[in-house]
């Protein structure tokens, strides 16, 4: 009887492993299966907690020359590789002014489950901003337009009542937006960054560095939706309650440019800046040799209507990426 119960408990204890066994292979199974991320309903990706690294790493290589700039500040960077070609005061505190507005428009864009949805514009945002004098897309008071639309008027014509009206529909208000923006920039590793509003609009508390503002387009990059926006020339909305026929936005770098050739490429996109304290800025992406570049300049001399040296500056660094350069 004894020698039973003994041979019975091996065998109990046999099974037992062999369950324990096909349990832990079973977790491998779902695990290796398991998709890393879900998809929103706008189809933009939302990171699982275990998700690709959010900032890359770059190495320097330096082999743009600074010398001619009219820019203070300047970084380029090789998306093909995240090597830096060129660093002019790269972590110098700057004013961002308009290029505020990448960071609004894909945090809107991500947070956005419909970009379809119709945003109010209302009417006691825009009393302040004229007052500012701060670019507008020519959105009206009162007027309900497609959250698309808010996002095309941010990036292209640089509209602050896009920018607010996008701000006030997603977090209630500017203030709680602004706070989603730096949060952002922290998980972003934009170290030497602070926002305190959602246009770009002077503040001596509103700063950044083009080596921040390199870190945040390359990865607004990796979003489609953001892509299609900042690299598109001009773009027509939806009809609205106060524009039956939609309004036509224009890349505001884009009309000051009578080309967007370089040597053996394009210049894909850009975002503008400027107040009278950030000056003349830039943040442009282009394709040379099949290779995609970013190029981030600040504090330029000028105004919009004055030569347009963030542009020519563009011009002046990519024009300097040869064929086939190994580096």
């Amino acid at each position: 009887m004894r020698a039973d119960r003994q041979k019975y408990k091996r065998k109990k204890r046999k099974i037992k492993c062999v369950l324990s066994i096909l349990c832990v292979c079973a977790v491998c199974i779902i695990a290796l299966f398991l998709p890393n991320s879900l998809i929103s309903k706008n189809n933009q990706q939302i990171e699982s907690p275990v998700k690709t690294q959010e900032t890359r790493i770059y190495k320097e290589i330096n082999q743009i020359a600074t010398d001619g700039l009219y820019s203070s500040n300047a970084i380029l960077i090789s998306l093909d590789d995240y090597g830096i070609l060129l660093n002019k005061s790269s972590d110098e505190r700057i004013y961002p002014a308009s290029l505020t507005k990448i960071m609004t428009a894909i945090l809107a864009i991500e947070n956005l489950p419909d970009l379809d949805e119709i945003i109010h514009l209302s009417e006691d945002m825009f009393q302040e901003l004229y007052s500012k004098n701060a670019s507008m897309a020519g959105f009206l008071p009162n007027e309900k337009v497609a959250a698309i639309d808010l996002i095309y008027g941010v990036l292209l014509p640089s509209g602050a009542e896009s920018s607010i009206g996008l701000a006030d529909a997603i977090a209630g208000s500017e203030e709680n937006y602004v706070s989603l923006m730096n949060k952002k920039a922290k998980k972003l590793g934009m170290n030497n960054t602070h926002f305190t509003n959602s246009t770009g609009l002077h503040d001596t508390n509103h700063y950044s560095t083009v080596n921040d503002i390199a870190k945040l387009l390359e990865y607004a990059l990796r979003n489609d939706t953001f892509r299609e926006v900042y690299t598109s020339k001009r773009y027509t909305t939806k009809a609205t309650n106060l524009h039956p026929d939609g309004i036509t936005f224009q890349s505001t770098m884009f009309k000051k440019m009578d080309t967007q050739d370089v040597n053996n490429g394009i210049i894909e996109g850009g975002k503008t800046g400027y107040t009278e304290e950030a000056q003349l800025c830039l943040a442009s992406l282009a394709k040379i040799d099949g290779k995609e570049y970013i190029l981030v300049t600040a504090n330029a001399d000028g105004n919009p209507q004055t030569e347009q040296f963030n542009i020519l500056d563009a011009f002046t660094v990519y024009n300097q990426i040869f064929k086939n350069n190994d580096y």
